[in-house]
């Protein structure tokens, strides 16, 4: 599947589901925040949220106060859902519609938050892409949490091929250039009560040396 399938299958996804028909759907990304906690964030945080889409994610990013949210997905249909959704509060959420892979940062990030897009990524070589412009969005001692289907999860979502990862094989993908912190499996339950099985890991980057 090439790009334009991508995004065009993306699109008619999000056209023709309502947001609790889909299987990544969750009212309260109760992991995802779990991190926002514990790395203690300061409310001046630059966070983006990779795959974002119309998750819950930015909704609970401006309760509770951050100033600074960039939002990225393939899918224009998918940040049209979540402007929506916020009404005026969209205001303050920079919102990017591109395919992670074409993305060319121009700030650095201290919080890059990705929930089950990376695994969307199955040859090397997007996985070495998608390192890379992590690599260089990321502020020196920022922080990555990558949520991906494990190698209990399922192999497909949405009809589309996945690849499962591990810790050994986040680790091996990132350890270049950020240090891994932890990684703990996560189950989700679907809106249609199946289980999915997630590998959360979370980064440091390491300052570059000069």
């Amino acid at each position: 599947m090439n790009k334009e399938e991508r995004k065009a299958h993306w699109e008619s996804i999000y056209k023709d589901k309502n947001q609790n028909e889909v299987s990544w759907y969750q009212q309260v990304p109760s992991t995802s925040l779990s991190y926002i906690d514990i790395f203690k964030l300061p409310l001046t945080a630059r966070i983006i949220d990779i795959g974002g889409g119309d998750s819950f994610l930015v909704d609970h990013l401006i309760k509770f106060g951050y100033q600074d949210i960039t939002v990225l997905d393939i899918s224009a249909e998918a940040l049209s859902r979540a402007k929506y959704r916020l009404g005026d509060k969209a205001k303050k959420i920079k919102w990017i519609n591109t395919d992670i892979l074409d993305f060319t940062p121009n700030r650095k990030y201290d919080y890059w938050h990705d929930r089950a897009a990376f695994h969307f990524l199955t040859n090397e070589k997007d996985i070495s892409i998608y390192q890379s412009i992590a690599n260089e969005a990321i502020s020196d001692n920022g922080y990555m949490v990558i949520g991906s289907f494990s190698d209990k999860g399922p192999e497909k979502c949405s009809g589309i091929r996945i690849k499962q990862h591990t810790k050994e094989s986040l680790k091996n993908i990132f350890e270049k250039h950020f240090k891994v912190l932890d990684c703990v499996p996560v189950v989700h339950r679907t809106p249609s009560d199946t289980l999915q099985h997630f590998i959360f890991c979370s980064f440091k980057k390491i300052p570059e040396t000069k």
